[in-house]
């Protein structure tokens, strides 16, 4: 394997030479092809004001609908943090956090400054800039509840993963109920929130900071919006990470017919992201001895004899009871290692079903913030973007299949986009393909190991399915380097997005430490 150290060495003149005078890299030729609906629209201004903390905040004006452009307009939420070092600025760097659904400036505020993801050199000669994408948050967002009371409730009452087929037919009811009060509620922006309306947006933003062409981070459902904008506007790409890739075409078609027909996030192998992503936590556990609560004896036969246990009937400790499916949900929450050692515990408890459980809520351990319309956001744009089975028999013959792949994780990615299956919102612009227009810079990506969101497989058939990519495994487990800190998957993407030159084939990426450390 390319050592990493390695290459620093022998790049560091190359390095030193374009960096010293902050020259940007001269773009390769591409394809001449542009979306022209984007181009139809005006250019938004940008009235930056300072929002705390040394960021900058603006609304960016954009159409409803890029087919009437002079039409209604929405305002898109929009913040920067601006570059450290004025002198050596090359310009935006835009960042998408993933979902679809949390909202980017509350994202970019907690995160900006977090070293094994944005460094302190990167952060010195790039603006920072992130958005709340069309339907999310404060950017027209998709209201379909009257109120935060009634959102709560009724999110809160929602059933769980069903767990065997008695619990499908309320599990259905409830996916086509929350379809129709978004169809009733949401109003127009519901047809207009695609992936592709967003990377309309994205290009509207890049015009309005100035840069002539885009630098750009995805991170998860991230990397579909670069990759529909690198084939939307392949010439105006200077360099984009992707880091905790999807499959592109798999996202949005399923690669034709049969692959449509299956459950958007079993056709992307999460549940077996998510198998493979756990059994590295029973393995780093039982390793790591008594810094794991987990490890005394064999964890994977003690969690074969819990799951087992909590199928039989919920299990109650220090008078909260845990349900089959809230016991799964538990186990396969792994996209942050740094919340490993809580499930460690949390799992020991419930195994000794007689100690008190740690005092935070199952939604507090594995939970990001919850922005108040991340679920609507999420169907909004998800169930525009992808085509899926509209038969609710599908999703009951495919859980019965998944069951005998994966015991315990596979119905959770046969049922997590259920309401797609009723949705009533479509978008006539959303993006179908091709996925290979030659861009002006190639593509980095970064996937980790074992990835329970994004794993692996579909990173790599993603990045296959761009003219020009690469990808770099990060040996570790959780998602994405935003989650799982590794220096050096930073230094690569820093020097990548610096020069839009990628690192050697074949190298690869530790992580700092381990979650048990």
């Amino acid at each position: 394997m390319f050592s990493h150290r390695a290459y620093r060495r022998g790049s560091a003149a190359l390095l030193a030479a374009l960096l010293g005078i902050g020259a940007l890299v001269a773009p390769a030729k591409a394809e001449a092809y542009v979306d022209q609906l984007a181009d139809n629209a005006a250019t938004p201004t940008l009235a930056w004001e300072s929002c705390a903390d040394g960021f900058e905040c603006a609304l960016a004006q954009v159409p409803m609908d890029y087919n009437s452009p002079q039409a209604a307009q929405i305002d898109l939420a929009v913040i920067k943090l601006p570059a450290a070092d004025p002198a050596q600025r090359i310009g935006s760097l835009f960042v998408n956090f993933g979902g679809p659904g949390p909202s980017g400036v509350d994202r970019l505020r907690e995160r900006a400054r977090w070293p094994w993801l944005f460094s302190d050199e990167l952060r010195a000669r790039f603006d920072l800039v992130s958005w709340d994408p069309r339907s999310v948050s404060r950017s027209a967002g998709t209201q379909c509840f009257d109120s935060t009371a009634e959102q709560a409730n009724y999110l809160g009452s929602f059933p769980g993963t069903p767990t065997d087929p008695n619990d499908e037919p309320a599990f259905f009811a409830a996916s086509a109920d929350i379809a129709d009060r978004c169809a009733r509620n949401a109003g127009p922006i519901l047809h207009h929130a695609s992936t592709a309306n967003t990377a309309r947006d994205l290009d509207l933003l890049r015009r309005a900071v100035g840069d002539e062409t885009l630098t750009y981070h995805g991170i998860s459902y991230g990397t579909q919006v670069g990759a529909v904008y690198a084939n939307m506007f392949p010439g105006r790409v200077r360099a984009m990470a992707f880091d905790g890739s999807l499959d592109f075409e798999g996202n949005v078609n399923g690669h034709g017919a049969d692959g449509a027909n299956l459950p958007l996030d079993t056709r992307q192998g999460v549940a077996a992201g998510i198998a493979e992503t756990f059994d590295t936590f029973l393995r780093d556990c039982s390793a790591a001895g008594p810094r794991c609560a987990f490890a005394a004896g064999d964890p994977k036969l003690k969690w074969i004899a819990l799951a087992e246990r909590a199928r039989i009937a919920p299990i109650t400790v220090d008078g909260t009871p845990w349900t089959y499916s809230q016991v799964v949900s538990a186990a396969g929450s792994l996209s942050r290692p740094e919340t490993y050692p809580d499930l460690a515990i949390l799992l020991q408890n419930l195994f000794d079903s007689a100690t008190v459980l740690p005092t935070r809520t199952p939604d507090a351990l594995f939970s990001s913030e919850h922005p108040a319309n991340r679920v609507e956001a999420f169907y909004t744009i998800q169930c525009s973007d992808s085509t899926v089975p509209r038969d609710p028999a599908v999703y009951s013959q495919v859980a019965a299949a998944e069951d005998l792949q994966s015991r315990d994780f596979g119905r959770t990615a046969v049922f997590n986009a259920t309401p797609c299956a009723f949705w009533q919102g479509e978008d006539r612009d959303r993006y179908t393909g091709p996925w290979n227009r030659e861009t002006a810079a190639p593509i980095l990506v970064l996937n980790s190991r074992y990835d329970p969101a994004t794993p692996l497989r579909g990173a790599k058939a993603g990045a296959a399915q761009l003219n020009r990519a690469q990808v770099v495994v990060i040996e570790g487990a959780g998602h994405s380097s935003m989650y799982v800190r590794s220096t050096c998957a930073e230094h690569l993407k820093r020097d990548y997005l610096f020069t839009a030159q990628l690192p050697p084939a074949g190298i690869s990426c530790g992580i700092d430490r381990s979650p048990f450390s």
